[in-house]
C-alpha cells in the first residue's frame, strides 16, 4: 500500500498509549497500526506549507520568502517574551498576532530527558507535551497572554533547560524528579506581575505513554536531503519521531513541507 503527500506534523490523540496519525490531502496513516511492519520512505520534492509553491523548504515547512514574511513564524513564536500584541503593536500581522497571543498560555515543566521549562497555548495541552516526547509534564502557571508566559520562561531559564535532548528522549533516558515539589520552588522566581496567577493554577502531573515496542540504545537521524530513500521496520513513535529497528529515527516535524511517498 502506498501513500503520497506533503509532510506535516503528525496529529495525535491522547490515550494509553498516544495515537499517531499522519494526514495527507486525500488519505491518512494511523502509525500505531504499523508497529513491527516494514515502511519505505521516498523523498519526492518540496511544497511550501504557506504558499504551496514547489520551492525548497527553508525552515518549519516554509520556503525562504514565506519564512521571512508570514505571521505564523514571527520571532515571538520561538521567543514569546517578544510578544507585543497586548500593546497593540504589530510584528507582521496584528490581527493574527492578537488572535494567537491574547489567549491563555501555560508555562510548564516537562520531562522528556532532563527537566525543561516551556510555554504553550492552553488549547495545545497536552498536544505540545506529546510533540516534545515528554513522559511527564505539569503546569507552573496559567496566564492570560503570551507575553506574560514569555517573561516567566525567561526568569526560569537559569534553573531549567528550555530544550529537549532528543537523543536521551528517544533512548528513554528520563530523569527521575518530583515535579510537584519543583513547581512549588519556582514560585519565588516568578515575575511579580505573574505571581497572582500561581495560586489559581492546578499543579497536576500528567503522565504520557508512547507506542514503543522497545527503545534503542543509540539513535541516528534520517536526513532526507542526504538519503532520498529509506526502508526499515517501525518499532515505535515518540514525540514527532518514528523509531526503526536499525536505530534510525525520523523526525516528521523537521521535514514538514517535504513531499514523500510512503509504502507499507
Amino acid at each position: 500500500m502506498q501513500y503520497q503527500g506533503v509532510l506535516n506534523k503528525m496529529q495525535t490523540e491522547f490515550g494509553n498509549p498516544i495515537q499517531y496519525y499522519l494526514a495527507f490531502k486525500n488519505s491518512f496513516i494511523h502509525f500505531n497500526q504499523l508497529l513491527n511492519k516494514e515502511i519505505q520512505i521516498q523523498f519526492d520534492g518540496y511544497e511550501c506549507l504557506n504558499c504551496g509553491k514547489e520551492k525548497k523548504i527553508f525552515r518549519q515547512g516554509f520556503c525562504f520568502d514565506c519564512f521571512n514574511s508570514s505571521a505564523e513564524v514571527g520571532d515571538w513564536i520561538m521567543r514569546p517574551e517578544l510578544s507585543k500584541a497586548h500593546l497593540g503593536i504589530e510584528d507582521r500581522d496584528l490581527v493574527y498576532e492578537q488572535k494567537v497571543q491574547l489567549q491563555p498560555h501555560i508555562v510548564y515543566l516537562a520531562v522528556a530527558s532532563d527537566v525543561k521549562v516551556g510555554v504553550t497555548r492552553k488549547t495545545q495541552v497536552p498536544t505540545r507535551w506529546i510533540d516534545q516526547g515528554a513522559s511527564y509534564a505539569i503546569p507552573i502557571v496559567e496566564v492570560p497572554n503570551r507575553y506574560l508566559a514569555g517573561i516567566t520562561e525567561v526568569h526560569l531559564k537559569d534553573s531549567f533547560t528550555d530544550k529537549t535532548n532528543w537523543r536521551k528522549m528517544l533512548t528513554n533516558e528520563i530523569m527521575a524528579v518530583d515535579l510537584v515539589d519543583l513547581v512549588q520552588k519556582t514560585q519565588s522566581k516568578l515575575p511579580n506581575e505573574v505571581l497572582p496567577y500561581f495560586e489559581q493554577t492546578k499543579h497536576e502531573v500528567l503522565h504520557l505513554e508512547y507506542p514503543v515496542e522497545y527503545f534503542p540504545s543509540k539513535v541516528s537521524s534520517l536526513n532526507l536531503d542526504k538519503s532520498a530513500f529509506y526502508s526499515g521496520k517501525l518499532i515505535g513513535i515518540k514525540g514527532q519521531y518514528l523509531i526503526f529497528d536499525d536505530n534510525t529515527v525520523f523526525n516528521i516535524r523537521t521535514y514538514e513541507g517535504y513531499k514523500v511517498k510512503i509504502s507499507i
